[in-house]
């Protein structure tokens, strides 16, 4: 088998986005040692590089997470921030927190008019919308910690990269069209996006690779308090944002304690506040674990309906109790409590829906955006690294520095702006998450390791905002439940519910007519909007006899590599 490979041909995907029908006994590329799934072949295909080299799975990281900067701008960044959840090979995990922060003049107001209302576009749109990035400080506090290469071997290959050029894929196209407008309203110059791109164009990112070579010569501290980070601010403050070269100098990522819990013979490890990812994914897999879900069937009405509940619940939770865990008391014991899922499940009906009205705590919603990416590692060691990074929304805030190279994030949208009143992705937040000075905004990031019975057995996780959980949570149920592949999982029809709106979206035009017209009947709303895509899963597979199986969706350009 070649030693790196398309996981998929595009000719799989349909043009309209739709997702290709289950079939069954789909494989991913398999390999032997090591493999790395992500966004873009070119990510991928660097980090195993890397791997080939020598390096292990933290080395592959900061590889793979700077070579998605480069050939998925859309999402990939170090303008932005992210997740990291890793498990070595003795057993020992961990977790890394990158997430932006408020810049020190943050205020808790300081989206809302004289009137208390919401100012339309100011925590999405602009300067005003940029948090403090966090990827550069994470991929190097991991790498330093626990890497083995140096950083000059690691970003060398990623230079090299932005100045050779990616090839644009259609979707990218498409892409960079829909946002054309809004580059051109938020951006006082026309800048490098505004050109005619075509599917087959390359873009060389040269003011890019300029950046990548100050950081590779001079660190972290580079992008923090280097020549980088005067630029940077000035850049922000000039076009009417708040951080300063103070804000950046200040930026630290933190190690975390994952969450861990048991279902059934596996021990998931997930991420902790403040990405809500792992507490709710605890809950809705408590929630369902004493269900007979492989009797009643994937997909079916029953098994629908049990997640849809446990959904409906830990949603209802996560925008009351979580937050940033340095500025806010969370109950994690009592919200990882399979006595507590349980009482929460009492009052469930397979006859009918329970209200989200009715499910306490429900007078806020949290929004956050869809366009966030995940790549998931396995080293030759027996290393495994999960991350998931994001600018919030697709390009971040649209502001791109010409000179940097790069898109900024408008993760400021991703506090609670005004209590009660959801953001862009319609989650709704509580005071729990309302904005202050260097705190870490909340996150539905939910990069995630599973063991079975003592060994690593899977890395998963997908960008999607809100629906980021439920897709994790959907993707191990497909192998665990139902004896489906990695590929096989990450193929099938995705549904999703968040506690408000209340309603269960599922992707459109695959799933069964007389499913949804039962759940209808029983008294569920069903949202099947037209080119709706549920999350874009990267994962890996520790198959029986030790070999590694990838699941690269076919939602998005997103490819394997592997050794």
């Amino acid at each position: 088998m070649k030693n790196i490979v398309f996981l998929f041909t595009f000719s799989m995907l349909l043009a309209n986005c739709k997702i290709a029908p289950k079939k069954e006994n789909t494989i991913g590329l398999t390999t032997q040692k090591a493999m790395v799934v992500s966004a873009r072949i070119e990510a991928s295909s660097i980090g195993t590089a890397i791997l080939k080299k020598g390096g292990n799975a933290f080395d592959a990281m900061m590889a793979t997470e700077l070579a998605l900067a480069v050939a998925y701008p859309y999402a990939g960044n170090i303008g932005g921030g992210g997740f990291m959840v890793y498990r070595k090979s003795n057993g020992e995990i961990g977790a890394l927190d990158y997430r932006e922060k408020a810049p020190l003049a943050a205020t808790r107001d300081m989206y809302l008019d004289n009137d208390g209302n919401i100012i339309k576009g100011k925590s999405t749109d602009g300067a005003s919308a940029v948090g403090v990035p966090g990827t550069v400080a994470g991929v190097f506090k991991a790498q330093e910690k626990l890497g083995l290469l140096s950083v000059k071997e690691i970003l060398s290959p990623v230079i090299e990269l932005a100045k050779k050029g990616v090839v644009v894929t259609k979707k990218q196209e498409d892409r960079i069209n829909k946002f054309k407008k809004a580059f051109e309203t938020v951006n006082k110059q026309k800048i490098l996006f505004l050109r005619d791109w075509k599917e087959g164009d390359v873009i060389k990112y040269s003011a890019l690779a300029n950046t990548l070579e100050r950081i590779s010569e001079f660190g972290r501290d580079e992008f923090y308090k280097g020549k980088t980070a005067k630029i940077l601010a000035k850049f922000i403050q000039d076009n009417g944002g708040i951080i300063t070269e103070k804000d950046l100098a200040k930026y630290e990522a933190k190690w975390r304690i994952p969450t861990t819990f048991q279902y059934d013979d596996l021990k998931v490890i997930s991420m902790s506040p403040p990405s809500s990812g792992g507490i709710c994914l605890a809950q809705i897999m408590n929630s369902i674990e004493s269900y007979d879900l492989h009797t009643y069937g994937h997909n079916s009405v029953k098994t629908m309906q049990i997640i849809t509940e446990a959904e409906r619940r830990a949603y209802a939770d996560r925008s009351h109790f979580l937050g940033d865990p340095d500025f806010v008391s969370i109950p994690t014991n009592t919200l990882l409590s399979k006595t507590y899922s349980k009482e929460r499940m009492r009052n469930f009906s397979f006859k009918k829906p329970t209200l989200s009205e009715d499910v306490s705590h429900g007078n806020i919603e949290i929004i956050e955006s869809n366009e966030t990416t995940h790549y998931s590692i396995v080293d030759q060691y027996g290393n495994a690294v999960s991350v998931t990074t994001t600018l919030n929304g697709g390009y971040g805030s649209k502001l791109y520095s010409s000179e940097l190279g790069f898109f900024l994030n408008n993760e400021m949208d991703d506090f609670s702006s005004k209590p009660g009143v959801p953001n862009m992705f319609g989650l709704i937040g509580a005071k729990a998450n309302q904005i202050a000075p260097e705190k870490r905004m909340l996150s539905s990031m939910t990069p995630t390791i599973v063991e079975k019975k003592g060994e690593l057995w899977m890395v998963v996780g997908t960008p999607g905002g809100s629906t980021i959980i439920t897709s994790v949570l959907q993707t191990i149920l497909n192998v665990h439940e139902f004896g489906m592949g990695m590929q096989e999982s990450v193929n099938q029809a995705r549904f999703h519910h968040q506690w408000l709106p209340d309603m269960i979206t599922i992707e459109p035009n695959q799933f069964d007519e007389n499913i949804i017209s039962k759940l209808r009947k029983i008294g569920y709303a069903i949202d099947e909007q037209d080119s709706r895509v549920i999350g874009k899963v990267d994962a890996i597979l520790v198959l029986k006899d030790g070999q590694l199986e990838a699941g690269a969706d076919p939602r998005g350009d997103d490819a394997a590599a592997g050794f």
